[in-house]
């Protein structure tokens, strides 16, 4: 049991896996063969794990730390947590007579945890926007500010010149360019300091041959890249909000300005994205009183899975502050007062019709969204041809489900958990369709993650 008195289940323990690899070693550790010397106590669970080495590794996580649980393991994984790690706790969620409850920690594993904990009581509640330490010469800063708005202006002012040679030569002329000019151009906006537009660019470089309709995606895509070049080169006259979402777009760093809000905190859905430097995890949350469906942020170097995990379906007391920008989801993690608990509630669903027009609305205030989050109330997955669906519950409304979905085993936990009948879905939803992130069956019910 934790601390609170209410068990974890075993989705919540899987969805703190940095990748599917981890889920899959860690349930094949969640039974008891391997382990020894296990228990659970003071807000913490460890054990002896058999491995490839003579003496078993020893694993122990920490469960009381309001900033979500931690961990320690001698194996030799960079992985964060580890597989061990995943099948104690599973072991723990799945058998409560292979897990003693009640006992003092061993010494092992109470050393670490008085040191760890002695650390962070000590240590004031770090956000996403860094240590908050403002910087030791203002004056210098602004020449700095200065000098990269000059570089970005430079690059901006370049890709537009790129785009119309683009469009005066044809767009046939990309096809046949192959993707090594696109390289070339986004690391021109590398070298610029703008590395939202070296992105943008290098999305534009997958479009040409990439199936029936490429030039009219390629066309949508130059126009929105060209629009946040003018948004860049014109920001002085737009309003400060959309201002500073162009700023965003373009990849400038901003901290959180906007007043903290303390909530319960409902964490709806957690994935990562991958590429060969960087790991980004991003955590939805939304907020019991306020109402408000916020994101996170955390990154990961090249292999190394973020520190910032938060189990689907736990709720946490804490603040958030929000990041500057015109209906920008994005805050930063502020003080946390309790550890992450088992909720009671959901959030509020809407209608697929709803949810389409909500997504134009948020595109008023940023033309470059992608998507955005979205609770479906009482939706059923249905096939269409190919793809699925979801439709409203007594209607033929529906929105189709994205083509590259975060997972098809997702999709089949989603019609698994419907089996017919409404569910809630909470999601991501976008211009290609909507994504499942996490479900709820109808009335009482665990969250089931998708991702």
């Amino acid at each position: 049991m934790t601390e609170q008195g209410v068990r974890w289940t075993a989705d919540q323990v899987l969805a703190l896996a940095p990748d599917a690899a981890s889920r899959r070693a860690g349930s094949r550790l969640g039974t008891a063969g391997p382990w020894s010397g296990t228990g659970s106590g003071e807000g913490s669970v460890w054990g002896l794990c058999e491995g490839s080495g003579s003496r078993p590794y020893r694993t122990v996580v920490d469960l009381a730390d309001p900033a979500g649980p931690a961990y320690r393991c001698g194996c030799p994984s960079r992985k964060f947590p580890c597989k061990h790690a995943l099948g104690l706790l599973l072991l723990w969620v799945g058998d409560e007579g292979a897990v003693p409850a009640g006992g003092p920690p061993p010494d092992w594993a109470g050393d670490w945890l008085a040191g760890r904990r002695g650390r962070t009581g000590t240590k004031p509640a770090e956000g996403a926007g860094g240590s908050g330490a403002g910087p030791a010469d203002p004056e210098a800063a602004r020449r700095r500010a200065g000098r990269r708005a000059e570089r970005v202006t430079a690059g901006a002012t370049e890709l537009e010149q790129r785009l119309a040679d683009l469009l005066r030569g044809g767009l046939a002329t990309a096809e046949q360019a192959g993707y090594g000019l696109w390289e070339e151009t986004a690391a021109r906006m590398v070298d610029a300091q703008a590395p939202g537009l070296a992105a943008r660019v290098r999305e534009l470089g997958a479009i040409p041959a990439s199936g029936a309709g490429w030039p009219a995606r390629l066309l949508e895509e130059c126009a929105l890249l060209h629009l946040l070049d003018q948004g860049w080169l014109r920001r002085d006259l737009l309003p400060d909000a959309l201002a500073a979402t162009v700023r965003s777009r373009l990849g400038l760093p901003a901290a959180p300005d906007g007043p903290p809000v303390r909530d319960h905190w409902l964490v709806l859905a957690q994935y990562d994205t991958v590429d060969p430097k960087l790991t980004t995890r991003r955590i939805w949350l939304h907020g019991a009183a306020s109402g408000r469906t916020r994101l996170l942020l955390s990154y990961g170097a090249a292999g190394r899975a973020p520190e910032l995990s938060l189990p689907v379906g736990l709720a946490l007391e804490a603040e958030l502050s929000a990041y500057p920008g015109a209906g920008q989801p994005r805050s930063a993690l502020g003080e946390r007062f309790a550890a992450p608990a088992p909720a009671a509630f959901r959030p509020p669903g809407v209608t697929t019709a709803e949810a389409a027009a909500g997504y134009g609305e948020a595109l008023r205030e940023d033309p470059w969204l992608e998507s955005v989050p979205v609770t479906l109330g009482r939706v059923t997955p249905v096939p269409d041809g190919d793809r699925w669906q979801l439709a409203d519950a007594g209607t033929d409304a529906a929105l189709p489900l994205t083509g590259t979905a975060r997972s098809r085993s997702g999709l089949w936990r989603l019609v698994a958990l419907s089996g017919g009948a409404p569910v809630t879905v909470f999601g991501e939803c976008g211009h290609r369709g909507f994504t499942p992130l996490t479900a709820w069956p109808e009335g009482a019910g665990e969250a089931v993650p998708l991702c």
